[in-house]
């Protein structure tokens, strides 16, 4: 057990108790050995950042099989640490099991372990894990590329050493349950948030729905007042009302090597948002790119069930692996399509018809002959006006959803001591 500096932010009633201390997690659990056997189990697999989740809820199916037998058996409250690395987590993810019902994970890439509940609160140590407590701790103690069987190659001793921070004395236990239940009561908000964030999604394909007509309809379902009594809409391919770009330039030479470079990763799916975007020259692109400007749409053509289309308002280039779309008739704008682009109706249209083989793409000939159902531009202009406030209310509960998030992080690093890299 050693000293350590107390947090910047201590509840008024701990701040005259004792110092906190790092101790060994070794001393405060044990590893989890018992192998599910014959015994009646539902199989989990996780999902960094978020937690453990059963393989049917996650894969739509159980990939255990006939090695189920071998996985460990948790039980509530049990922690399992996944030696997968991630973006988020390089060096593995530690989840806590919070169900009710007999879990099992994998042996092969998890090592389990239960906490001495006379030492330490399992969600005070399940907060401290989400800082990636552990992470830091193993950096430096993982070989680089070191993996056996797909995961990273971890002692067992390595993880056990890990220096878990506490505040010391009488009050231990209590100081930790208060840190938890402050950290439970943001969690609640932002699940709540998360709640309304995907009402309005949910909500917006719903309308979008009802907005376009179905296939081999020409009319739909609903119609804004002032259009009840216009004509149905005229259904044309889409090649008769676009452009796609073709021709690609160098990107390594100038004017391009400094433009706003695009790739399939830069587009948010469902809402087109642009994330990360760097020049040419900084993404150290080398292949030929498409030229694209404000009249463009980007449409990301691999993986067409990822429904990745956005709206840039600048000029710049983008991957082959993208086609940037624009109107070349006065039939449609450039608003309404790039919903109509975004509607279930297309995504199911364009996924159908991607060109078979390891990854699914749409080609441009299947892109331009998609039958699209067009109204008047003004009708057109009502639509696109509608969804795009939409979209503006989605944004908002999205940023303040953010938000809380970062609100909990930044809360979580005064509440918990500063730990050293690696040591």
């Amino acid at each position: 057990m050693a000293k350590m500096a107390t947090p910047r932010l201590r509840f008024p009633e701990f701040r005259g108790m004792g110092d906190w201390q790092t101790i060994e997690l070794r001393q405060l659990s044990e590893l989890v050995t018992e192998r599910v056997g014959a015994t009646r189990c539902v199989p989990y697999t996780i999902t960094s950042g978020v937690g453990l989740v059963s393989q049917q809820e996650k894969l739509g199916r159980t990939i255990a099989g006939n090695s189920l037998k071998n996985y460990i058996l948790l039980q509530r409250d049990d922690f399992a640490y996944n030696k997968s690395a991630t973006k988020s987590f390089p060096q593995g993810f530690i989840a806590r099991y919070v169900g009710e019902e007999r879990a099992a994970v994998p042996n092969s890439i998890f090592t389990c372990f239960r906490t001495d509940r006379a030492a330490v609160q399992p969600v005070f140590l399940d907060g401290l894990f989400s800082t990636n407590l552990h992470g830091n701790w193993l950096r430096s103690r993982i070989a680089v590329g070191a993996r056996a069987h797909g995961s990273l190659n971890v002692s067992d001793d390595d993880l056990m050493a890990l220096p878990v921070p506490l505040p010391g004395g009488a009050s231990s236990l209590a100081e930790q349950q208060r840190i938890a239940d402050c950290l439970a009561s943001l969690d609640e908000l932002i699940a709540a948030q998360g709640r309304k964030v995907r009402a309005l999604q949910s909500h917006k394909r719903g309308l979008m729905q009802r907005l376009f007509p179905r296939e081999g309809e020409t009319r739909p379902r609903i119609r804004f007042s002032e259009f009840r009594n216009a004509p149905e809409w005229e259904e044309k391919p889409l090649g008769q009302v676009i452009e796609v770009a073709s021709g690609q330039v160098d990107p390594t030479v100038a004017p391009y090597c400094d433009w706003p470079h695009v790739g399939g990763d830069n587009i948010e799916s469902e809402t087109g948002n642009l994330a990360s975007l760097k020049s040419a020259r900084e993404d150290g692109v080398l292949s030929g790119k498409y030229v694209f400007d404000e009249r463009d749409i980007l449409y990301s053509k691999i993986r067409p069930a990822l429904n990745k289309v956005a709206a840039p308002a600048f000029r710049g280039i983008c991957s082959a692996d993208i086609y940037p779309i624009r109107p070349s008739s006065i039939c449609i704008t450039r608003d309404f399509l790039t919903y109509l682009l975004r509607s279930e109706y297309f995504v199911r249209y364009a996924t159908k018809h991607s060109e078979r083989g390891k990854i699914p793409k749409i080609n441009r000939e299947a892109l331009k002959a998609y039958p699209a159902s067009l109204p008047k531009p003004a009708e057109q202009v009502r639509i696109a006006g509608f969804l795009s406030s939409v979209d503006t209310q989605v944004a908002a509960e999205s940023d303040q959803l953010a938000a809380l998030k970062n609100h909990k992080k930044g809360l979580m690093q005064q509440l918990f001591p500063v730990q050293e890299s690696g040591t």
